[in-house]
């Protein structure tokens, strides 16, 4: 057994009973190129994606974990990386869920639930019908019931070996599906993943080295929100950008308030984020 399996399996078992900055600057479409995303297209009801777990230089398990709050801001869902859980400093975020759920009353505890920050694995990758975009990150949450993505792939890993290495790995082959939410929206699934037979990373050992040699990180592609900007949520405001000033402007005054455990909390309005993360949580029927 590989000591790379030997990671990735010890990881899985802990995770399942129980930060640095970016080093490259992106510009939105760049950064879009980066996310392999698994959505249908409003035609398909059901669909196939191939793809292929790059190899980690140091040997650790590929599957880094990360813990993201998913909050609806503007009318639309957005993932926000969780200062608090992943680099031990201040989440505004979490101190809304720890004020809800410390006054006791049931209606802040489920309203608390919207704060919490959960666990997501992202993982480097080669999208096969994608070649030319290079090495992509593959984002997927943790499931506590052990039926997420990463419990479809652990048995192929398990049963055979080390499906990242360059020479005889394997391409893993995702089969998708509409299914509907209980409030009748259509999302994409992940039914069954399968593994293809053992093929080199590439036909050209260069190219295998580039990719598996890159150096963008997840940090790089997935953006990390400024304190500020987290207050602001928190808050219930919709930051903008004033492009005037190249930042956010916050304290939108077009917000409506509600009150819940004992303070205001704020409706936002739609606004555009140039660095918003516009991946589709695939686990998630938003």
């Amino acid at each position: 057994m590989s000591n790379v399996l030997d990671a990735v399996l010890a990881q899985y078992e802990k995770t399942k009973q129980q930060g640095a900055g970016p080093q490259f600057k992106m510009s939105q479409d760049e950064r879009m190129k980066k996310y392999f995303a698994l959505i249908l297209s409003d035609k398909e009801k059901s669909g196939q994606r191939r793809v292929r777990i790059l190899p980690t230089t140091d040997g650790s398990s590929p599957f880094k974990e990360a813990w993201y709050h998913e909050i609806q801001v503007g009318g639309q869902w957005q993932k926000f990386y969780d200062p608090a859980k992943n680099d031990n400093e201040r989440s505004p975020l979490n101190e809304v869920y720890e004020e809800l759920m410390s006054t006791g009353k049931d209606s802040d505890k489920e309203l608390a639930k919207q704060y919490k920050s959960r666990k997501f694995y992202i993982v480097k990758v080669i999208d096969r019908d994608h070649e030319e975009d290079g090495p992509k990150f593959w984002r997927f949450k943790h499931n506590y019931k052990n039926d997420g993505i990463l419990d479809k792939i652990i048995p192929i890993w398990r049963n055979k070996g080390d499906i990242t290495d360059s020479e005889k790995g394997r391409d893993l082959i995702i089969e998708l599906n509409k299914s509907k939410a209980p409030n009748g929206k259509e999302y994409t699934a992940v039914s069954t993943i399968m593994h293809d037979d053992p093929t080199p990373l590439h036909v050209e050992d260069d190219q295998s080295k580039a990719w598996v040699n890159d150096e963008l990180t997840w940090l790089d592609v997935y953006s990390k929100k400024p304190v500020e900007y987290l207050e602001a949520i928190a808050r219930g405001e919709t930051p903008k950008w004033d492009t005037e000033k190249g930042g956010y402007a916050y304290g939108d005054s077009t917000v409506s308030s509600d009150t819940f455990g004992g303070s205001k909390k704020s409706s936002p309005a739609k606004v555009v984020d140039p660095q918003e993360d516009a991946e589709i949580d695939t686990e998630l029927p938003f």
